[in-house]
């Protein structure tokens, strides 16, 4: 599991700060005059269901790879400066930060295709699962929405 803040691509239990990573996305280039972010988060409602838990795993190693090449096909296909990815695993509060991608770039119209772009192909490809605790037991959740 990467902790190293310097890391561009990490995969952590403990929680991030999404304005320092964004202080530091700023620092990248001065030729940046957009950053878009997404950030997801805990929500207590899934599928018509109340969540009272979640819990994050991953294949070590093969998600950091493949959180990686999301991030240099964005920063290649999309023309952006540059792009941060960062995930969080082990057990999440509702309301807690979950996933944050930070996208630079000279203009906002490609840090937003490349945002969106990055966070559709980790949630189709990167091996981390969410596991939902509700009322009616725990649930691995398989579809990406």
């Amino acid at each position: 599991m990467s902790t190293s803040t310097d890391s561009k691509i990490r995969i952590q239990s403990e929680d991030f700060s999404v304005t320092e990573e964004i202080e530091t996305m700023k620092k990248v280039s001065r030729n940046i005059g957009g950053i878009t972010t997404f950030l997801g988060t805990g929500r207590e409602l899934s599928k018509g269901e109340n969540i009272t838990k979640l819990d994050f795993e991953h294949y070590p190693k093969m998600a950091e790879k493949k959180m990686e090449e999301i991030r240099e096909k964005a920063v290649k296909d999309f023309g952006i400066i540059d792009m941060s990815i960062i995930h969080r695993i082990g057990p999440i509060d509702i309301g807690e930060n979950i996933v944050l991608i930070v996208a630079a770039g000279e203009h906002r119209q490609e840090t937003f295709k490349a945002c969106e772009w990055a966070i559709a192909e980790l949630k189709r490809t990167t091996p981390i699962w969410k596991r939902e605790t509700t009322s009616n037991g725990e649930v691995w959740v398989q579809d990406t929405p």
